[in-house]
């Protein structure tokens, strides 16, 4: 099972939050560029549609701060740690894969 939130349900609707997180530059670019339109985050805070993520670029190699941010509305959020599609051993031999899904161009 994966935990979604549900934005239609406005009894599970929390108060739109913002959070600032770093950002490595190589994806900060992605990000800005709108190539990157996905974000893996380790699950130890919680977020929903309609927050507000605040990522800071930090240099690749000393991660410190370069002075530059970018916001973004979170949308769809799935959680794993209960997700149950594929088997142990599956999960150790290939890993996950997030996939970003755009709209089809001509």
């Amino acid at each position: 099972m994966v935990d979604v939130h549900d934005p239609g349900n406005a009894d599970d609707a929390p108060a739109m939050r913002q959070f600032h997180k770093k950002i490595w530059k190589s994806y900060f670019d992605a990000v800005a560029t709108g190539q990157k339109t996905f974000e893996l985050r380790l699950a130890d805070w919680d977020c929903a549609p309609g927050d507000i993520l605040i990522l800071d670029e930090v240099d690749d190699a000393t991660k410190a701060p370069t002075g530059r941010s970018i916001r973004k509305t979170v949308g769809f959020v799935a959680k794993t740690k209960t997700l149950n599609f594929f088997t142990p051993e599956d999960v150790e031999r290939y890993g996950y894969q997030i996939i970003s899904l755009l709209d089809e161009t001509d």
